[in-house]
């Protein structure tokens, strides 16, 4: 496992190139880490790495938070992050941690929390197409229909397809690709959306699946090679 970062949903915008393709982005306004802590295999049995985002006013913290950030002689962090990793020895507490991190990555998994869209019915959660307009069907026509059975076994069962809550969950996105970073306003510009609304925290590591695709970029200087050569 790699260290990873945070950064907060600024909006979506579009990237334009030379061969005049425009692609959709989302922009990410990176928070930097702070090493907080460091775990070795002689003390704690295993090797790690805790970072610390987000700045917090001292008076919000608890005492026990208190007491922990003052005996790391660190300013206090609103997220604690742990990362393990094999090599500690790149690290040292109050090390800040940016960018840089994702300088020669080309794709990254992405985590948020989707938008909370409140109370749904089945046919908005899970796409039912309801009960019928007419003939006899009263009242009920974006109703979910029968639950369960009779006396046997005589209880719904979990898992249930019913109307309730509908989003507000966290979703990993896989392999998004990186189409360009400005590590002066710590910015990041990510091929496609990501889950969650504006100013939502967002979780970002390496992609941790191995596969072949090529970027943007790389379809783009091939595109230039082949306008050379005509």
């Amino acid at each position: 496992m790699t260290l990873g970062l945070i950064g907060k949903k600024i909006g979506m915008t579009r990237e334009f190139f030379s061969s005049g393709t425009s692609v959709p982005v989302t922009v990410l306004k990176i928070e930097k880490g702070r090493v907080i802590d460091i775990y070795t295999k002689e003390k704690n049995g295993y090797s790690a790495v805790k970072l610390g985002f987000l700045k917090i006013k001292n008076s919000k913290l608890t005492n026990q938070m208190k007491g922990f950030f003052s005996k790391k002689n660190t300013e206090p962090k609103k997220i604690l992050k742990e990362y393990r990793i094999d090599k500690i020895e790149d690290y040292k507490i109050g090390n800040e941690i940016g960018l840089e991190l994702f300088k020669d990555t080309k794709f990254i998994d992405v985590r948020s929390k989707t938008i909370g869209k409140g109370f749904a019915g089945v046919m908005k959660k899970y796409n039912f197409a309801g009960l019928r307009a007419t003939h006899g069907v009263s009242v009920s026509h974006r109703s979910h229909g029968s639950t369960g059975q009779r006396q046997d076994p005589g209880k719904v069962f979990k898992g249930k397809k019913m109307a309730g809550h509908m989003g507000a969950k966290y979703r990993t996105i896989l392999n998004l690709e990186i189409v360009k970073s400005d590590p002066e306003n710590n910015l990041i510009y990510i091929k496609g959306s990501i889950p969650g609304s504006k100013n939502e925290i967002v979780y970002l590591r390496k992609s941790v699946k191995s596969f072949n695709r090529k970027t943007i970029l790389e379809k783009e200087q091939i595109w230039r090679k082949w306008q050379l050569k005509k």
